[in-house]
């Protein structure tokens, strides 16, 4: 029983600045696509530069999966990383999982992170993006862009129509990767 109160005390101490460092917005954890793993946001991508995309497969933005992944290709050694995730809301999303992650990782070559399909609008929206509503604003379209800092915090969101690179988005991503990690 003596050794579990150390043991306990170390677990506390670790997550405690784990925990600041993620914020309460990133302290959720999402089943990947066309898996059963998951991740917990804060422990996967704690003091990275995130850029949160509500995704679907058959929009007229679909495209920007090139730009996404080209963007994450770019910046991605400097600590930033995008999160996608496929929402049906619009009503632009396949039914089946398989067939959404087809169109993400086999025609669009995404590598950065995809999630399970949820929604992202309204109560029933997955929490993440319950709190980017609170935050910011709830989508009001696929492929808006959410851009959090390495401390957690939205700095700012981006609509459909701004594409990844050559765009206010890249410019905002640069000056973000610039600031130091939080300590």
């Amino acid at each position: 029983m003596i050794r579990i109160i150390p043991v306990l005390a170390l677990i506390f101490l670790v997550s405690e600045p784990l925990a600041a460092a993620c914020g309460n917005l990133l302290d959720y954890s999402h089943r990947r696509l066309a898996s059963q793993a998951e991740d917990n946001l804060c422990e996967a991508y704690a003091g990275k530069v995130i850029l949160v995309v509500n995704t679907a497969s058959r929009c007229g933005f679909t495209s920007q999966f090139e730009g996404l992944e080209a963007l994450y290709q770019k910046y991605r050694d400097d600590g930033f990383v995008i999160l996608g995730f496929p929402s049906d809301d619009f009503r632009q999303e396949m039914a089946d999982e398989e067939d959404t992650a087809e169109v993400c990782f086999i025609n669009y070559g995404v590598t950065f992170p995809m999630f399970a399909t949820s929604p992202v609008r309204g109560s029933d929206a997955n929490a993440l993006f319950q709190a980017l509503a609170e935050a910011e604003s709830a989508p009001r379209w696929n492929f808006t862009k959410y851009l959090i800092g390495r401390d957690g915090e939205v700095l700012e969101s981006f609509g459909s129509r701004t594409t990844p690179l050559n765009s206010p988005l890249e410019t905002s991503v640069v000056e973000a990767l610039a600031q130091p990690p939080a300590s």
